[in-house]
């Protein structure tokens, strides 16, 4: 089957900025005329006129009754069949979907429009041997593991309930029902049921824990507070509330000795003593660290790039990346925020994360400009070997993961992914690192 023929058309290119060209298009007449042709001729198999036999309706009727939405028809079967060439042909690489505008076509006339595209930026890159950049010294101490062995002993707490008489203390944890007032009115976010409070872990609005201490289970009392100026809730801040607590339960949690039968029974394959355990905790506070450290690395040694090279960032981009970053958020904030409160968080983000979504744009031509300077690809063994870790972390096969990213067209992007790591590596080979301290 021969592939479909592209019409005859011109196209000139002009630069209307660094990051954005305007390609205008030209079908010939005969073109559209024979677009006319074929849309007149579909519709008069498709419609159904009265007084005529389907097929068979004159094409003066058809121009009467149909001609504006023929027109649309003929606009976007002549742009559909001579854009993709026509951007080709002119050597522009869009980033984004572009802009089109066309007068409507008529016949007898050649159709002309517009198109405005955005395209990546020139970026002339500066000297790249000893750019300035940081990075934490990572180290581990004693008193930090232990910090992380008492952690994950209260992870494993078993909670028992205190005796009727008990009176709520330091540790102690309480579900309770709560109603807040301010002015004798209730406010948004002032009641629950079911809340758990814990006597002492600071979590609350400062007064609410210590006018808990000495309750009882089953009692009710009343809790006054004062919001702080600088509570997330600008509404409340610097406000006064009195809360009608019901406690329902008073619990404490029951410690495990620190000995090698709890470290046995965490269930970590390799890990049957205490001394096992705690290097393991150190070897995985070590590793977060690292890898801590090296978003600080990467983010200072882009700092420096950054301030070294002035390039516009096409705003379409832009706006891809933010979309990204608020759909992402959306997936996993939507079932825990009532619906208008995420969508007021997202009207809040979607202003607040722009320089963020520009920034990280930024980073990513910079990288890629680095990567064409030294030549640096993802080659398929790489490529093949990232699948078969990213296979083996997740348990699965890496021909089937493999199988889900062509599935998917996530490779090309996985490649992206591969080439920039290179060139931050490049970078950092060369770069003069001052190590800080950190934690």
């Amino acid at each position: 089957m021969s592939e479909p023929r592209t019409p005859s058309f011109s196209v000139s290119a002009a630069e209307r900025s660094p990051v954005l060209r305007a390609l205008s298009i030209e079908v010939e007449e005969h073109e559209v005329r024979g677009a006319f042709e074929r849309v007149y001729r579909n519709l008069a198999r498709s419609v159904r006129v009265p007084g005529f036999r389907p097929g068979k309706t004159p094409r003066a009727v058809l121009e009467r009754v149909y001609a504006a939405s023929v027109a649309e028809e003929v606009e976007r079967l002549l742009v559909n069949e001579t854009f993709a060439a026509a951007v080709e042909r002119s050597g522009v690489v869009p980033v984004v979907e572009p802009s089109i505008a066309a007068e409507p076509p008529r016949q007898g006339q050649a159709f002309r429009y517009t198109a405005e595209v955005e395209v990546k930026p020139g970026v002339e890159l500066p000297a790249l041997d000893g750019l300035p950049a940081s990075r934490p010294l990572v180290q581990v101490r004693a008193d930090e593991v232990e910090s992380e062995l008492e952690a994950l002993r209260l992870r494993r707490a078993v909670l028992e309930d205190e005796p009727d008489e008990a009176l709520a203390g330091d540790g102690s944890l309480l579900t309770v029902s709560y109603a807040g007032r301010i002015d004798g009115q209730p406010f948004e976010g002032g009641s629950a049921d079911g809340a758990t409070v814990e006597i002492g872990s600071g979590r609350l609005v400062p007064g609410f824990e210590d006018g808990l201490r000495g309750a009882k289970r089953g009692e009710q009392c009343e809790v006054s507070v004062t919001f702080p100026e600088d509570y997330g809730a600008v509404d409340l801040r610097g406000k006064s509330a009195v809360f009608s607590v019901t406690v329902s339960s008073l619990q404490r949690r029951r410690l495990a000795a620190l000995d090698d039968a709890f470290a046995k029974g965490l269930g970590e394959a390799g890990i049957e003593t205490l001394e096992a355990l705690r290097e393991h905790l150190r070897e995985a506070t070590q590793a977060r660290r690292e890898r801590d450290a090296a978003q600080v690395l990467r983010h200072s040694l882009l700092d420096a790039l950054i301030a070294r090279t002035s390039f516009e960032v096409p705003p379409g981009l832009v706006e891809h990346r933010l979309a990204q970053r608020l759909s992402s958020a959306h997936e996993q904030l939507h079932t825990m925020l009532p619906h208008e409160e995420l969508h007021a968080r997202m009207d809040e983000w979607r202003i607040s994360w722009r320089s963020e979504a520009e920034r990280e744009v930024r980073e990513a031509l910079l990288l890629e400009a680095v990567a064409a300077q030294q030549g640096l690809e993802a080659a398929d063994d790489e490529v093949a070997a990232r699948i078969e870790g990213i296979a083996r972390e997740q348990g699965m096969a890496p021909e089937r993961l493999k199988k889900l990213y062509d599935e998917r067209n996530l490779t090309p992007g996985l490649r992206v992914r591969i080439r920039e790591e290179k060139a931050l590596e490049f970078l950092t080979s060369r770069a003069k690192v001052e190590e800080t301290s950190g934690t």
